[in-house]
């Protein structure tokens, strides 16, 4: 029983980082192709978030394709874990103190602190450390 826990926690950690997509705002579909047109016209005047924009920097934008795509956003978004949210100033002030090297080899090792823990590479074995340190610049570029 005692080596059934720990392996427990970790099959649940691994899980709850799936499956976090938000469902579609709208399940219907149009009927014609004016109804389909429409609400992309009414849609694009509004002003998306700085953090939906795809960065300039190829590095800052390799970094937001891999926290999209391979998992970072699970615990990011939703705070899992003492995980710092994408632009949360105060959260992420005192780590980018710290300087991006000492955030990426924490990243890359695993961490667990007063605030909570990261797991190396996220959890994620088949990140490579390029990609592990351009979705830490990528976060860190958002809470500057």
């Amino acid at each position: 029983m005692k080596r059934f826990l720990p392996v427990f926690a970790v099959g649940m950690l691994f899980l709850g980082a799936c499956g976090l997509e938000k469902p579609p705002a709208k399940l219907e579909f149009p009927e014609s192709k004016e109804e389909a047109a429409a609400p992309a016209e009414t849609a694009a005047p509004a002003a998306a978030p700085a953090a939906a924009e795809t960065p300039a920097d190829p590095k800052l934008a390799a970094g937001k394709t891999v926290y999209e795509t391979k998992g970072c956003n699970g615990c990011h978004d939703a705070g899992m874990m003492g995980a710092p949210k994408p632009g949360d100033k105060a959260a992420w002030a005192p780590r980018i103190a710290q300087g991006v090297d000492v955030m990426t080899k924490k990243s890359i090792e695993g961490f667990t602190g007063k605030g909570g823990m990261m797991p190396a590479k996220g959890g994620n074995a088949d990140l490579t450390d390029e990609e592990v340190a351009s979705a830490v610049a990528y976060l860190a570029s958002l809470a500057k």
